[in-house]
């Protein structure tokens, strides 16, 4: 009977770790190595939560191959979308490595992606600008902030009256300044020096308001050792000076030995996002997103957190898509071959949509990055005049053979399914090719990952 007993409890205890791993909610997003969250709500549209991301190579030992950044987006924190790259140190001239954190802001009817790389000409990391008539990019280049040397991990903070103010830290230090308006200069005489107001600074900052006090959140070296952990200090002016409060993220389970995140109130409930290496098992080089409820105590102090297997949703099931704008080409790491971007047919989502397919093997190719070897639904939307046939490449396997595979015409716009892809860790490119002369139009991408629960 004994040993029957102790059967039961193994059977239960493998069934609650199945449960757990299905159900848990955090990590956030688990289908990209993704790290360095920065949230944002927009003016135009309060009921989307946005964020903007560094993106980890899978495979790799160190932080030197981070190379792009992504944006996600949600309207009720359980279904996501993975919008792809949005801008890669390919698109920027200035700059030769290290596509580390990033933030981003709204002003004067542009999107504006505020990053750091390191510039080629000197060896030392500058914070980057670049714009986009959308809040999901992709992102244009405008060069960097002048007078910003070291320009690690940068925060732009707008505050209530309008004034843009600047922070980035690295390596034990964090400073500040009032930005010109056009974003793309310094004030010199306000660049001021917060080291030594923040226990335990190492890199990140973040800056956020509440209850008409200033809150600057980093992650610290305790002691001066790894990992780090998230605290904050509290202010009456964004400049300071700032009174450390203490840790509001302390070492969990998971940890990724780097942390970096951003507080944010969506729906009347304040997030606070960051990042862990629970899908990687541990591995600190390849992290992905985390989120947690955020609570105040009545004098404003932030009660710490240990992050929550049920996350910011009560352990309801997340799911992510990867939507790809086909128009994107380039700028998202695709490719449009004998074709171009029209905007004369109605209702198409993002800046257009692709045509041209007057050629065989005219083709359009977008860029779709995953953690791990994975499956993945593909689903194209599309106009097509006429029956025709195509090529689906996804990285170097074909869909179907050299004969192609059948598409039917469509009713205007429709979302035609290819079922199911496999997708490598890494980059995977998928090209949709027409083998004939044909009237058709493609909109955007959507693949789906299948998980495995």
């Amino acid at each position: 009977m004994k040993g029957k007993y102790n059967l039961f409890l193994l059977v239960f205890f493998f069934a609650f770790l199945l449960f757990y791993a299905v159900y848990a909610r955090n990590p956030l997003i688990s289908h990209i190595y993704a790290a360095d969250p920065s949230a944002h709500i927009w003016p135009e549209n309060p009921n989307t939560l946005w964020l903007y991301t560094s993106h980890d190579v899978p495979g790799t030992n160190h932080h030197a191959t981070m190379f792009d950044y992504h944006v996600f987006s949600t309207k009720d924190l359980i279904h996501w979308t993975d919008h792809g790259r949005v801008l890669s140190v390919d698109d920027v001239d200035w700059a030769i490595a290290y596509a580390w954190a990033i933030d981003a802001t709204y002003r004067h009817g542009k999107y504006y992606l505020v990053y750091c790389m390191i510039e080629t000409a000197t060896g030392m990391f500058r914070t980057g600008l670049a714009t986009s008539q959308y809040p999901q990019g992709p992102f244009t280049n405008i060069g960097f902030i002048q007078n910003v040397e070291w320009g690690q991990d940068p925060c732009l903070f707008i505050d209530d009256d309008d004034t843009p103010y600047l922070f980035w830290g690295a390596g034990g230090h964090c400073s500040a300044v009032q930005l010109t308006d056009d974003l793309l200069s310094t004030i010199p005489e306000t660049k001021v020096d917060l080291t030594d107001q923040l226990f335990e600074v190492f890199e990140g900052p973040w800056v956020h308001k509440y209850q008409n006090k200033y809150y600057l959140s980093y992650p610290g070296l305790p002691n001066g050792q790894w990992p780090e952990e998230m605290y904050y200090a509290i202010a009456d002016q964004p400049l300071g000076p700032y009174k450390s409060m203490g840790k509001y993220i302390p070492v969990f389970e998971g940890h990724s030995g780097t942390n970096h995140g951003s507080i944010i109130k969506f729906k009347d409930q304040w997030l606070a996002f960051h990042h862990s290496a629970m899908v990687s098992g541990g591995l600190s080089e390849v992290r992905n997103l985390m989120a947690d409820l955020l609570y105040y105590n009545p004098d404003g102090t932030i009660q710490p957190i240990i992050p929550d297997p049920n996350g910011i949703t009560n352990g309801e099931p997340v799911n992510c898509t990867i939507f790809l704008e086909a128009e994107n080409g380039k700028a998202a790491g695709g490719c449009l071959a004998g074709t171009f971007v029209e905007v004369d047919f109605p209702d198409y989502t993002g800046a257009g949509y692709v045509a041209g397919f007057d050629v065989s093997q005219d083709y359009v190719e977008v860029l779709a990055q995953v953690s791990k070897d994975m499956q993945a639904n593909l689903k194209i939307r599309m106009s097509a005049e006429n029956d025709f046939k195509a090529d689906v490449l996804v990285g170097v396997t074909m869909l179907a053979g050299w004969d192609g595979l059948p598409v039917s015409k469509t009713d205007g716009w429709q979302v035609v399914d290819f079922g199911p892809i496999n997708l490598k860790a890494g980059d995977n490119r998928i090209r949709f090719t027409s083998k004939q002369d044909v009237h058709l139009k493609i909109d955007h991408l959507i693949v789906e990952p299948i998980h495995s629960e």
